[in-house]
């Protein structure tokens, strides 16, 4: 049985939560609180499995909740957020570098539209998160990091892939993964990065905000037509495919691949299409299997592949899935890997980069 404890401001708000959880015969909330303060107080005297956490509070938000449960008692946490304010998105992403470990939509009343599935990625999200049995605090000194004699050295001069576009596929946990990534790529940064990040509806555009600050690389979310230009970052829209078309971005609504749209896969098998060995993917912490079998085509076109450690991700499902498919050149932990890509796209050696 899943213990769970519901922060949230409004009653109303956490008696609805509490019936979508427990409607889930292996979910039972335990507690109940209505500010930071409240939690706080609450895991001091007895730990659930996981805590759903609202953002906008009076008295101690869920930032500051976030951080001072991490700190003390740490506890996998779920931001469970309905706002789409600017601050609001922008504190929840905070929330994640605290040490949350992923963001959903609140789920509205019965009968509006999109109940049905966020009801049903909530009581998912809290299983999964339930799972984690050891809480990685997110933050720039676990990931980012020194860099030490551990980094990948590359030779320059001895590669004969002619590197022309990055590709990033991330799921649960990827904001501060990519975070970390983007961060340590340089303003000079030779080719474009384009990105799928599995993310709940409304919050993408906070996240690319957040994301901005910490990069001295321009972002954006991706319009239909863009022509791809070095050292710029393109993130799929919400409920867009994004792929490549000669030297083009192209969105589509086309089917749902792995019930998602945006998907990985969707961008990793054009990329691999369009430049065949030419190009480096990366997949990233995420359930499921999203972007695995299309990293193999990648690697099988002589394309270079990487996929994050187990030990750093969140879950291990997509990247997981790539390494039992063979399908990763390399096997990297996040502050591994914006320096391996820069010497990659700097007529790096691949066969000098170390695990």
């Amino acid at each position: 049985m899943i213990k769970v404890l519901i922060v949230e401001d409004s009653a109303v708000v956490r008696q609805h939560l509490k019936n979508i959880l427990e409607e889930d015969g292996g979910i039972r909330v335990v507690g109940t609180a209505e500010n930071g303060e409240e939690s706080l107080k609450f895991v001091q005297k007895q730990k659930p499995d996981v805590i759903t956490m609202d953002i906008n509070m009076l008295g101690m938000n869920g930032l500051e909740a976030t951080r001072r449960i991490m700190e003390t008692h740490p506890v996998p946490i779920v931001i469970v957020s309905a706002s789409f304010d600017r601050s609001d998105v922008d504190k929840s992403f905070r929330a994640m570098e605290a040490g949350a470990l992923a963001i959903v939509e609140k789920p509205l009343g019965e009968g509006h539209p999109g109940y049905d599935s966020a009801s049903k990625n909530l009581v998912q999200t809290v299983k999964l998160m339930s799972e984690v049995k050891v809480v990685k605090r997110w933050n720039k000194s676990r990931l980012s990091g020194a860099i030490d004699s551990g980094t990948p050295k590359i030779i320059p001069g001895q590669t004969t892939n002619n590197i022309k576009i990055v590709t990033i596929g991330a799921s649960t946990g990827g904001p501060p993964v990519l975070q970390t990534i983007l961060s340590g790529l340089p303003q000079t940064f030779p080719v474009p990065v384009l990105v799928v990040q599995h993310i709940a509806k409304g919050f993408l555009e906070g996240m690319v905000a957040w994301l901005g600050q910490t990069t001295s690389l321009p972002i954006h979310i991706a319009a239909y037509g863009d022509r791809p230009l070095p050292g710029h970052v393109y993130f799929a829209p919400d409920n867009f495919h994004m792929e490549i078309r000669g030297n083009r971005i192209v969105l589509n609504k086309d089917k749902p691949e792995y019930g998602i749209r945006p998907s990985v896969s969707h961008l990793f098998r054009s990329a691999a299409n369009v430049f065949g060995e030419n190009i480096i993917g990366v997949l990233l912490t995420g359930m499921g299997k999203d972007g695995a079998e299309e990293l193999k085509m990648m690697r099988g076109k002589g394309a270079i592949t990487i996929v994050q450690d187990e030990e750093s991700s969140v879950v291990y499902g997509m990247p997981g899935e790539a390494l039992k498919l063979d399908a990763a050149t390399y096997v990297l932990p996040p502050h591994k890997m914006a320096p391996a890509l820069k010497s990659l796209t700097n007529g790096g050696c691949k066969d000098n980069i170390r695990r």
